[in-house]
């Protein structure tokens, strides 16, 4: 990289899996080549799986710098779910080898970094770097929750991902909570508290 070309470098940072009643949230943050864009580049959550798991690799391959990072389940319950996604969100700025001149959050809320940092609305349909990152961090999060399905195939963690559908909600039932269920997540707390 020449002289003084991290002076006009934006870092696009996202996250994954803050509606989940299970597993980590996830958070990347991407900073992209502007003389090597990447086709296709969108909102993770409006591409399908196949389409993600095929861009992935191109933003690792391609990105001048990119890192992904996590909050655990109990740091959610802890802190609650917006806090732990900006701890994420922090910690995979922080692990960056270089220092932006500016970050751009998707949504409404930005971790408190020592970087200027900046919320965009919809940030991750709108800015090419928050659209890689909300890829890496959904791609991250899915790859983590297929390694927690071999550990606990009962609840369907391959098909949902820990998003709380019938069938998730159902498994609870059946099966109980286990330590990587959300137990600050109204579904999960009520289950506990025979609610």
């Amino acid at each position: 990289m020449e002289p003084g070309a991290a002076g006009r470098l934006i870092c696009g940072v996202d996250e994954a899996g803050r509606g989940p009643l299970a597993g980590p949230v996830y958070a990347a943050a991407v900073v992209l080549d502007p003389d090597n864009p990447i086709d296709g580049l969108a909102d993770s959550k409006k591409l399908s799986e196949k389409a993600r798991n095929r861009l992935a690799p191109l933003i690792r391959q391609h990105a001048l710098f990119w890192t992904v990072a996590s909050a655990s389940v109990e740091e959610i319950d802890a802190l609650n779910i917006l806090q732990a996604s900006l701890l994420a969100m922090r910690r995979a700025i922080e692990a960056l080898t270089v220092r932006p001149r500016e970050v751009l959050v998707d949504g409404t809320h930005c971790p408190a970094i020592a970087i200027p940092v900046r919320a965009v609305v919809k940030g991750d349909s709108t800015v090419a770097a928050i659209s890689a990152a909300s890829i890496l961090a959904k791609t991250a999060r899915d790859a983590e929750m297929l390694r927690l399905h071999e550990l606990y195939p009962q609840y369907g963690l391959d098909r949902h991902k820990g998003y709380p559908t019938a069938a998730h909600l159902a498994a609870l039932r059946e099966h109980g909570v286990t330590g990587i269920h959300r137990r600050s997540f109204g579904p999960v707390r009520d289950m506990i508290s025979g609610a």
